[in-house]
């Protein structure tokens, strides 16, 4: 922030609280509330971007985005040692039945 706008503000802030005293209410709660929300602009720490904008700096991305794409990740995990662990055992079936009808015809 600039030099002269601290200095402004001050000067502001000093002949608002130096007016009579015969403030009506409004005035007082403007007196009183200076920033607001007026905070929510200021970010700390580095931007966060899209996780297809950095795909290999999951610290840079957006926490909901980061949410998202570690439950993808961990449902695949998952899904894909299921399937490693029980194997297809429609195909199995398929495939002794298919052996056991070669089989019998004589």
């Amino acid at each position: 922030m600039a030099p002269w706008t601290a200095a402004t503000r001050q000067l502001a802030n000093m002949t608002r609280l130096s007016s009579p005293k015969s403030v009506t209410n409004a005035q007082a709660v403007s007196v009183v509330q200076r920033r607001g929300l007026a905070g929510g602009a200021d970010h700390h720490g580095p931007p966060k971007v899209n996780f297809w904008e950095d795909p290999l700096s999951p610290s840079k991305w957006k926490k909901e985005q980061f949410v998202i794409v570690s439950l993808a990740g961990w449902g695949l995990l998952i899904y894909g040692g299921y399937k490693l662990f029980t194997g297809d055992k429609d195909k199995k079936e398929s495939k002794k039945e298919e052996i056991r009808v070669r089989e019998v015809p004589r």
